[in-house]
C-alpha cells in the first residue's frame, strides 16, 4: 500500500532548517531506504513563494501567497510504501522534530493512495495505467 506522509506547517520566509533538523531528517531518510519503503520525498518552500488557483462558479482566480492557517499547509512529504496502514502510522511517528524550530507542535497527516485497480476496468481506468507507464519510462 502506498502512503503519503505529509509535514504540515509554512516556514517563515528566508527561513531555513538548522544543521540539527537536516541531519535528523537525512538520518530519517537513510532508514526509509534501507527499509525499501521509500518511494519519494521533497521539502516545499514557504507558501509566501507560492499561489493557489481558486476554481468558483467556472471561474479561475490566482491567489498568491502567503496564506494565513499554516497549520493547513503543506512543507514537505514523503511517499513510502508498506504493508498497512499502521506500519505507515509507525513510520510517521518516527519522524524527526526539534520543538523551536518552526514551532513547538508538528502535525504529520498519513493519507492512502487510490489504486488503479479499485476502480474497476474501463477506457479512462486503462488511459490513466498508460499513462503511468509513459511516466515510469521517462524517469527511467
Amino acid at each position: 500500500m502506498r502512503f503519503m506522509m505529509m509535514v504540515k506547517g509554512d516556514p517563515p520566509p528566508g527561513a531555513m532548517p538548522s544543521e540539527e533538523i537536516l541531519a535528523a531528517m537525512a538520518k530519517y531518510n537513510e532508514e526509509l531506504m534501507k527499509a525499501g519503503v521509500l518511494l519519494d520525498l521533497s521539502g516545499l518552500k514557504p507558501s509566501s513563494e507560492g499561489a493557489r488557483v481558486r476554481i468558483s462558479k467556472g471561474k479561475r482566480t490566482v491567489i498568491d501567497g502567503p496564506f494565513a492557517e499554516s497549520k493547513e499547509l503543506l512543507a514537505g512529504y514523503w511517499i513510502i510504501d508498506v504493508k498497512s496502514k499502521e506500519e505507515a502510522i509507525e513510520w510517521a511517528k518516527r519522524v524527526p522534530f526539534v520543538p523551536g524550530e518552526f514551532g513547538d507542535e508538528g502535525d504529520i497527516e498519513i493519507r492512502p493512495f487510490f489504486e488503479l485497480d479499485e476502480f474497476g476496468e474501463g477506457p479512462a481506468v486503462e488511459r490513466h495505467r498508460e499513462l503511468g507507464e509513459e511516466l515510469a519510462k521517462r524517469k527511467a
